[in-house]
């Protein structure tokens, strides 16, 4: 093999050298200069051409002078050797601080590229840690903001997306204009890619929420929770994530991935199911459970009370002013929501408590634990549940367990009608659903857009009206079929008196934004529910026991009761006397709801958690009592 030349080797190495970057070549330059500028300065002394007799490094210090400004050389006088190589430092200099400036330019240009991109390394500590991006993702930040107001040093939150971080930082800003004092930082990346994980520093992070993107969500998921748990660099503490899940299956595949870490998987569909069932039969219940998860309000707590320790549950009951009991949670964990009355709270146990914040979880002096017995009515004879009426339209994965869900709730004899466009629907159903106690089915084809079909259905008949969202179609045709229907049944519903209830789903968050009503009856059901549940989560994983335990179908549950039955109406009372009514049931107060305001959405549809107990007002026989009961 021919041995390379030294014109080779010089323009290899040449090349690698360049090849570095914007530092070597501001190197290079430095260095050609320095050479330029000291070669002329030693021919100048050599040759004794110095005007003035100058010596090495003043003759230097003159050559630099006139690399940086051309114009210097303008007042040299000498012979004409001295000014020849005053010149050439001059032509040298403009070619070096062209370049310079050139290369700086591009060097910053690169590096403005660079930050553009969003690939630089997040070096922050106990922040929270959001990877993926969707619609869900402006409720989470804004519930987190509200959280966060609290937090005197400021909080951090930081996002990983597949997405462009200019785009990511113009859109939250343009639907959160206001951040307070919460610092966003964004970066582009894949979540499930190793090497961009590390770049938001996961492993420093307080709480991590992870969210479904793409065709396959669960997938998206699985991988992205093993790029955390199963991270070669991952700290030896548990990690804290926060997730949802489509498919029951995959829920035991998230659990198992999360052995030696805490990871709360949210099965979304079967929430959702239950959700919409329990609120299409009772009005209210959706603002409930939104005052519940959002920090807008009052927010669920868990506090030791050792004042509380050998008291029964229904006596801590009465002992708080500002704050709202909702349960105990004993010393080995176990939640219990609205435990027996004689329940004796131990040593160990914990209280968990509506309150507006934290430490406005105080003990009331006994002395204004006070309630007017003459105003506490007895328990009557419970009323025989009446069959009920309730009717689908649409059809998804969510309504085998709608179906099964409404069964717990409604009486013997009661009837469910299913309209969709799903071919052999009815086979289907005898598989899903399985032997039903309650309730009988009936299934009918047709298009849920037509006037003409919901006009035969006599949709007013009904108790309840429920509209799915297909899931065979692509989302945005699925949410328009949803929205078609809904504004038929709106108008349905104005033109007749009898007062029926619209649940309706909505699978893009922003179309539910679009098709938001002014009638708590009209409550649209989509992911916003679970957005809340994972910001609240990621404050607090202790909640996820609680909030399981209140869409349970079995044991105790929220419910809106005739405020008539507990305390006579139309007399100021206060609710301490409400609260002494509820625990003689059984039961634990939460609040109230005033029908007068119930479509007035500023005034959350007249739905009041956590009220202060001393305060007096009246009540109507059509207004609410929101308790904690088993049925």
């Amino acid at each position: 093999m021919k041995s390379p030349t030294f014109k080779q080797k010089f323009q290899y190495w040449f090349d690698n050298y360049m090849a570095r970057g914007t530092g070597a070549l501001i190197t290079a330059l430095f260095v050609l200069s320095a050479v330029i500028i000291f070669m002329v300065a030693a021919l100048v002394k050599i040759t004794g051409s110095a005007p003035n007799n100058e010596g090495l490094i003043e003759l230097a210090w003159m050559g630099l002078l006139r690399t940086l400004d051309s114009g210097t050389m303008g007042g040299d006088t000498g012979n004409f050797f001295f000014l020849m190589m005053m010149l050439i430092v001059t032509f040298g200099g403009i070619f070096v601080v062209s370049a310079l400036i050139g290369i700086i330019n591009n060097g910053l240009e690169d590096k403005l590229d660079q930050l553009r991109k969003g690939r630089s390394v997040v070096l922050e500590n106990d922040h929270t840690l959001i990877l993926g991006w969707n619609p869900q993702i402006f409720t989470i930040l804004s519930e987190l903001i509200l959280s966060n107001e609290s937090r005197k040093s400021g909080a951090i939150i930081v996002i990983l997306a597949d997405q462009d971080k200019i785009m990511m930082e113009d859109e939250i800003s343009a639907r959160i204009p206001n951040f307070k004092n919460t610092r966003i930082i964004c970066r582009s990346g894949s979540p499930i890619d190793l090497t961009d994980l590390e770049i938001v520093s996961p492993h420093t992070a307080r709480s991590i929420i992870i969210l479904a993107e793409g065709e396959d969500p669960d997938t998206h998921i699985i991988k992205s929770v093993l790029a955390v748990t199963n991270n070669p660099n991952r700290r030896a503490a548990p990690y804290h994530i926060i997730t949802q899940i489509r498919d029951l299956q995959n829920m035991d595949v998230v659990k198992m991935l999360g052995e030696k870490d805490l990871v709360q998987p949210i099965l979304t569909n079967e929430l959702i199911a239950r959700v919409v069932a329990q609120t299409s039969r009772q009005s209210g219940l959706s603002i409930v459970y939104t005052e519940l998860m959002n920090f807008g309000g009052d927010e669920i707590y868990f506090k030791q009370e050792p004042a509380l320790s050998g008291r029964t549950y229904g006596e801590a009951l009465l002992a708080f002013e500002t704050s709202t009991l909702m349960g105990l949670r004993q010393s080995d964990g176990t939640i219990h929501m609205n435990p027996a009355m004689d329940t004796r709270i131990q040593s160990g146990d914990q209280i968990f408590v509506i309150a507006e914040d934290d430490d406005k979880i105080k003990l009331a002096p006994e002395s204004q634990r006070s309630f007017d017995e003459s105003l506490i009515l007895s328990a009557g004879a419970e009323l025989k549940p009446k069959p009920e009426k309730a009717l689908i339209l649409g059809w998804n994965l969510s309504g085998a367990t709608i179906i099964r869900e409404l069964d717990h709730y409604v009486a013997k004899g009661s009837l469910v009608t299913i309209v969709s466009n799903i071919q052999d629907l009815e086979t289907q159903l005898h598989v899903e659903v399985g032997k039903l106690k309650n309730q009988k089915i009936m299934v009918q084809e047709g298009d849920i857009r037509s006037r003409a079909l919901l006009e035969s259905l006599q949709a007013t008949e009904y108790d309840h009206v429920i509209v799915l969202a297909y899931s065979h179609l692509e989302q945005q045709e699925a949410d328009a079929i949803t929205l078609i229907a809904l504004l038929h049944l709106r108008d349905i519903a104005e033109r007749d008196e009898t007062p029926f209830s619209i649940i309706s789903e909505m699978l893009d968050l922003r179309n539910r934004e679009l098709a938001e009503a002014a009638k708590v009856d009209d409550f649209i059901v989509s992911e916003h529910l679970i957005s809340l549940m994972m910001a609240q989560l990621s404050e607090n994983a202790d909640l996820m026991d609680v909030f399981n335990d209140i869409f349970d179908p079995e044991g105790a549950e929220i419910y809106l009761k005739p405020m008539a039955d507990y305390v006579k109406i139309e007399q100021p009372v206060n609710f301490y006397s409400v609260t002494e009514a509820a625990r003689r049931r059984g039961e634990t107060a939460l609040g109230y709801r005033i029908m007068s305001e119930s479509h007035h959405a500023e005034k959350a549809y007249g739905v009041h958690i956590n009220p202060q107990k001393a305060e007096r007002m009246s009540f109507s026989a059509e207004d609410k009592v929101i308790v904690i009961a088993e049925g």
